[in-house]
């Protein structure tokens, strides 16, 4: 991880394929990627690795048993990613350290939704048939949003 760079957070993630993307995405723009368990595959699935390419190995990775964990390392510098936010997703302040996204097919837990009700955001969608979008394009979105804000990009 780089100075000033986000941390990624995925809070219990189902789809390989989207943490492999996740993963390739983290090593690209050097943050950290932290995964709380469970998960709804195995670390050795050809399919988490395969999207990830070779790129797997320059991946800064950490894995933990609780969110809290993270969530301490981050000294409440933290955004949560939920459609059900007011808060759009421009408005995440730029010396915020971590960036959570919840599981593919239920979002964050409703506890987070009560105890961080004043740190959720949403990427607006304007199709009201369309539920969400892919994680790993969410996460996508949002690092490279916080990299423009930090001037990062270049």
């Amino acid at each position: 991880m780089r100075q000033g760079h986000p941390q990624i957070c995925l809070f219990q993630p189902e789809i390989p394929q989207n943490t492999g993307n996740i993963g390739r995405l983290a090593a690209a723009t050097a943050c950290r990627l932290h995964l709380v368990k469970p998960f709804g595959f195995s670390m050795s699935d050809k399919n988490l690795r395969r999207p990830g390419l070779d790129y797997w190995p320059c991946l800064d990775l950490e894995i933990h048993d609780q969110f809290e964990s993270v969530y301490r390392q981050c000294h409440g510098k933290v955004a949560f990613f939920t459609k059900f936010a007011d808060a759009d997703y421009t408005q995440v302040p730029e010396d915020t350290e971590l960036l959570v996204f919840g599981q593919e097919t239920s979002g964050l837990p409703e506890s987070f939704h009560e105890t961080y009700a004043h740190q959720l955001y949403r990427i607006p969608m304007f199709h009201p048939e369309v539920r969400s979008l892919n994680l790993s394009n969410a996460v996508s979105i949002i690092v490279y949003d916080q990299l423009r804000k930090r001037g990062l990009l270049h």
